[in-house]
């Protein structure tokens, strides 16, 4: 595959402007928050993040970038993962009967190499892109249930905006299953960016 020349970048991105939010307009310098889990979705809200809101020349209507704008950061991406809690017991059939101290070490084991490597996939999105400036990754990695870690990652680290994938659950499915990005969009104090995958 062959990598897109920069006037090439330029070109495509005239063609699909993209309105940035109102909140990112006149920052020179984002700070992002975008949660990432093992969907695609998630994913895909990252590389539109990073696509969209860390334009060249993004405040202005030129994507031309001298070097000095170029080697300046542009901004923060905060990399939110959240892992399922895990319990430390289990009902087979009765009563509950608790793991033992090795299958639990096993379990966090493969739940951190599970993580590095969802994280490692996530920071090779900010590598061999042209049309993007100077962006910090940081990283956060919590326990508990997402809806309600993510708001409270916000709220700790002050993002100018939050970006969640959606799944596009169903009707049925949001109500019994609840749906983290309609959650966050009411509980956030501060803008929130549903992104929705294409058909």
């Amino acid at each position: 595959m062959e990598a897109k020349s920069e006037e090439a970048v330029a070109a495509t991105l005239q063609q699909e402007q993209v309105q940035m939010p109102p909140v990112l307009e006149e920052k020179e310098k984002k700070r992002v928050l975008v949660a990432v889990d093992e969907s695609d979705e998630s994913i895909y809200a990252l590389k539109w993040t990073l696509d969209n809101l860390f334009l060249y020349g993004s405040t202005s209507t030129s994507h031309v970038v001298d070097k000095k704008q170029k080697d300046e950061e542009a901004g923060v991406v905060i990399l939110v993962h959240v892992q399922q809690p895990f319990q430390h017991f289990i009902f087979p059939t009765g009563p509950g009967v608790y793991a033992s101290s090795s299958a639990i070490d096993s379990i966090r084991k493969s739940q951190q190499q599970n993580t590095a490597l969802l994280l490692s996939r996530a920071k090779q999105l900010f590598k061999g892109r042209p049309q993007l400036v100077q962006i910090k990754a940081e990283t956060i990695v919590c326990d508990g249930d997402p809806k309600d870690m993510i708001c409270q990652m916000a709220e700790q680290t002050h993002p100018d905006i939050v970006v969640v994938g959606s799944r596009g659950f169903g009707k049925l499915k949001r109500a019994f299953l609840g749906s983290v990005s309609d959650y966050c969009a009411h509980h956030v104090k501060c803008p929130i960016l549903i992104v929705k995958p294409p058909k």
